[in-house]
């Protein structure tokens, strides 16, 4: 059950990507994200690193999009500390969501190596 828990956070991360580029009318990286949904179930170790790879730079366009955001309402004179927060926690979620498979249980489930220490 633990193991399932730890999983819902790369989901719930790849769903808010897919629902961010649907948004933009970015059709083919939406429909990207959820494709990659079904590699949570694959044990392998390639898979873990293409979601690892992917919330990686899930959370970069997070951040490039916080960036685009601020600078318009920085620009129109509107207030912008309440996006930057929420944006910001989001790419901190997808980052988190790409650090997990770093957790004991994952390595174990995903076949991947153990860290240097």
């Amino acid at each position: 059950m633990k193991l399932v828990f730890r999983l819902i956070l790369p989901f719930l991360a790849l769903l808010l990507l897919a629902a961010h580029f649907y948004r933009g009318g970015w059709l083919p990286l939406a429909a990207l994200s959820v494709a990659l949904l079904p590699l949570l179930a694959v044990p392998r170790p390639w898979a873990a690193r293409t979601l690892q790879a992917a919330l990686v730079l899930g959370a970069l366009e997070w951040l490039r999009t916080l960036a685009g955001l601020v600078s318009m309402r920085l620009a129109l004179g509107q207030p912008y500390l309440r996006l930057a927060v929420i944006l910001g926690a989001v790419a901190a979620f997808t980052l988190l969501a790409a650090w997990i498979f770093q957790h004991r249980a994952l390595r174990t489930r995903f076949g991947l190596a153990q860290p240097l220490r």
